[in-house]
C-alpha cells in the first residue's frame, strides 16, 4: 500500500505523521540533526523555555533506573530571547512541525512568555503545568484543578497558536485535570509529564539525585501512561498526545489506540537517536500489514 494516509490534525495544525518528541529530550533538534533527518517528524517539540533564563536545579541531576531515568534538571534554559534568535530559525530551515514548550513559575511568566511566542512562526505552544506555582507553596499548577484551569484561561486569552496543556500524573484523578484544562479553552492535551520518583545512593547514603525527588520517566512507567492516555480519551473531547516510554511502534500504537491522535517519544531518544524515525518507520510497516489506509481508522479503536 503506497498510498497510506499518516497525517493527523492537532488542533487544526496537519502533522505528516503521528511522531513528535518529549519536550526536554531533543532540546531543539540541534543535537540530534546529525542523526534525524527532522523532515521526516511530524513535529518537533522543544525543550521548556521561559520568560527569562533559568539555571536549573543543582548537580547531581540526573540518575539511572530499572527501566528508565530520572531527572531534576529544574527545566534549565537559555529564557525565550536566545530561543527566538537561535532556535526557532535553526527549526525553521526543517518541513517539520514546530511544538514550543513553555513553562513558567507564575501566571504572569507563562502570560508573558505566550504573548511573546504569537509574533513567531511556531505551530503550537504546549504549557507545561507541571511547574511550581511559587505563588501557591511550589504546588505544581498541574495538580489543582482550579489552578489548571486558570492558568489555562489566562493563556488562552493571549496566544496567537493553538495550545496543548500539558498534563502531570502525579495526581489524584488524571480526568479531572483534563476537564478542568477543557473547561479552561485548551486546544489539546499532552500525557504524561513525568512521575514523581526517589532513589538513593547507598554507597554514599545519600539522595542520589540532590533535588532529592526527581520525574521518572522511560519504559517502566509506559503502562501506566497508556492508562492515562485511556481514561483521558473518555473523559474529554480534545485531541491528544500521548507519551510517557514509547521506543517502539507497538508502544506508540498502544497509545494511539487508545485515543491519542499523535505521540511524543521522549528518554528512547538518549540510548537510541534513531528512535523516532524507527518508530515512524514501524506504524507505517504495520499499516501496510493490516491493510490500514489511514492513521485515523487506528486512533480510539480500542475503547
Amino acid at each position: 500500500m503506497s498510498d497510506i494516509n499518516m497525517s493527523v490534525n492537532i488542533a487544526g495544525v496537519e502533522l505528516k505523521n503521528p511522531v513528535t518528541v518529549a519536550s526536554g529530550t531533543f532540546g531543539s533538534g540541534m543535537e540530534y540533526g546529525e542523526y534525524v533527518d527532522l523532515n521526516r517528524l511530524g513535529a518537533v517539540t522543544t525543550k521548556g523555555v521561559a520568560n527569562i533564563p533559568w539555571p536549573g536545579n543543582p548537580t547531581p541531576r540526573i540518575a539511572e533506573t530499572y527501566g528508565g531515568m530520572m531527572n531534576a534538571i529544574g527545566l534549565q534554559n537559555p529564557g525565550l530571547d536566545t530561543f527566538v534568535k537561535r532556535d526557532i530559525p535553526f527549526l525553521k530551515q526543517y518541513d517539520t512541525k514546530i511544538i514550543v514548550n513553555v513553562c513558567g513559575k507564575s501566571e504572569a511568566d507563562y502570560v508573558d512568555a505566550v504573548e511573546k511566542l504569537g509574533e513567531q512562526p511556531v505551530d503550537l505552544l504546549e504549557i507545561n503545568i507541571s511547574c511550581p506555582n511559587v505563588k501557591e507553596g511550589g504546588i505544581a499548577f498541574g495538580q489543582v484543578p482550579s489552578s489548571a484551569e486558570a492558568i489555562t484561561k489566562a493563556v488562552k486569552k493571549v496566544a496567537k497558536q493553538p495550545v496543548i496543556m500539558k498534563l502531570s500524573p502525579n495526581v489524584t484523578d488524571i480526568t479531572e485535570m483534563a476537564k478542568a484544562v477543557e473547561a479552561g479553552g485548551a486546544d489539546a492535551v499532552s500525557l504524561i509529564n513525568t512521575l514523581t520518583g526517589m532513589k538513593i545512593d547507598v554507597n554514599r547514603r545519600t539522595f542520589a539525585v540532590a533535588n532529592k525527588t526527581a520525574g521518572v520517566s522511560g519504559p517502566a512507567i509506559h503502562p501506566i501512561a497508556v492508562r492515562m492516555v485511556y481514561q483521558v480519551a473518555n473523559a474529554i473531547n480534545l485531541p491528544i498526545i500521548g507519551m510517557g516510554g514509547i521506543r517502539t511502534a507497538e508502544d506508540a500504537l498502544e497509545m494511539i489506540m487508545v485515543g491519542a491522535s499523535a505521540v511524543a517519544v521522549g528518554t528512547a531518544n538518549f540510548n537510541d537517536p534513531y528512535t523516532t524515525i524507527k518508530v515512524i518507520d514501524g506504524i507505517r510497516e504495520y499499516m501496510e500489514k493490516n491493510n490500514v489506509a489511514d492513521i485515523k481508522e487506528l486512533i480510539g479503536c480500542v475503547r
